[in-house]
This record gives structure tokens, sequence and C-alpha cells, in this order.
């Protein structure tokens, strides 16, 4: 009797270790799978994030962009009304010049007219001297070929300027000037001077009208303003 008791307990001892071994197994697998599973969801939730933030990324630099295009039209906008702030504020100091409000200086040419030094006898000594025809024709030749701004015997010409012979005198503006007569004018000299010495040009023109005429390049033309009278 006692031997069967011995071996019932035997084998209900061995029962109780084996469930004790299996429900520890099987909590320490539950737990394992459950941290697995809390892993999972962390790198999951990580993920997820990344993506978020990888979309948001592309959602600035698609913005970024448009700003980034929208200051480069700003800028060349900006570069296109400098440009023609600069033409128009270039086309006023231009007309300025030319109407003589302001000073100017720079390299150019001096023109010089001379009455003839002979006469012969009998002739008319008209066709002999310096008229405002002939100033006329080198302050044409001069303009045409790019003078910016031209004076005669230092006074300064305009636009409406005029010229005017009395005798021995030419009249500019209603300033009387004596003969010689000298022509200055700033501009490009390597143009200015050929215009006037072409064969067959004017210098030869003049000449052949008798009179005493030389061109000469200037490194520094200087010209003052005009300045005009209030009515």
């Amino acid at each position: 009797m006692k031997g069967k008791s011995a071996v019932l307990l035997s084998l209900i001892m061995l029962i109780a270790g084996f469930l004790i071994s299996f429900s520890f197994q099987m909590t320490k697998e539950n737990n394992k799978s459950a941290a697995e599973t809390e892993e999972w969801k962390k790198e999951y939730a990580l993920r997820d994030e990344l993506l978020k933030q990888e979309k948001e990324n592309k959602k600035l630099e698609k913005e970024l962009y448009q700003k980034q295009n929208k200051v480069r039209q700003a800028e060349n906008k900006l570069k296109k009304e400098k440009s023609e702030y600069y033409n128009v504020l270039e086309d006023t100091e231009k007309y300025r010049m030319y109407i003589g409000e302001v000073g100017v200086q720079g390299e150019g040419v001096e023109v010089t007219l001379e009455d003839a030094s002979y006469i012969p006898e009998g002739e008319n000594v008209n066709s002999y001297i310096v008229h405002e025809s002939h100033i006329f024709q080198v302050v044409n030749e001069l303009y045409i070929s790019g003078a910016a701004a031209v004076a005669v015997n230092g006074q300064r010409l305009t636009h409406d300027s005029y010229i005017k012979c009395n005798g021995p005198v030419v009249t500019v503006d209603g300033v009387q000037h004596p003969a010689p007569f000298t022509v200055s004018a700033i501009g490009d000299p390597d143009v200015l001077l050929p215009s006037l010495n072409i064969a067959g040009g004017l210098i030869d023109q003049l000449s052949m009208d008798h009179i005493s005429v030389s061109a000469e390049k200037e490194k520094n033309v200087q010209m003052k303003p005009i300045l005009k009278t209030k009515e």
C-alpha cells in the first residue's frame, strides 16, 4: 500500500513539475513575443515618422524652389528696371550735355580757320576771309562724326545756337569773335580727325575757298556749362 502511494506521489510530482516547467516556458515565450511586438511597434512608428518627415521635407523643398524662383524673377525684374533707369539717366545726361547745362571735358580735336594770308591784287577780299558758312561746315561735320560738344573760340554751342558773319568778325549767339576761329569738339579724335582730312573732304574744300585750315588732336578739351539769364 505504501509502495503504491509512493509511486502515485512521484507521478503527481512529475506531472506538477512538468506543468510548472511548461507554464514557465509559456510565460517566457509570451514575454518574448510581447517584447518583440513592442519593438516592432516602435520600429513601425519610427519608420512611419521618417516617411512623414521625408514627405514634409519634399514639401518644404518644393516651397523653397518656388520661393527661389520668385526671388530670381524679382532680381531679373530689378536688373531690368535698374538697366532702364541707368539708360534714362544716361540719356538725360546726354541731353543735358547737348543743350549745354553741364560742363564737359575729354579728348577731341581743334580746327583752326584763318583768313587767307595773301590776297591777289584785284581780287574780292570777301573771297579770302572766313565766313559763317565755313564755320557751319566744320561744326556740322564734327556733329555728324559723333562730337558730343562743340565750341567756337571757347564759346560752347547749343541746339539752338546761331552763327552770323559781320565783316571781319563772326557773331555766335550775340557774342562777336575775331579771326582766327578755333572750333573745338569733344569726341573720339580717331574718328573726328579722319572725317575732316578725308581726300576731297571738308579741309580740301575749305582750302579751295582760300581758307587757311588746320586740325589737330587734343588730349583734354574743356567746356563750361552755358549760363542762361532769366527773362
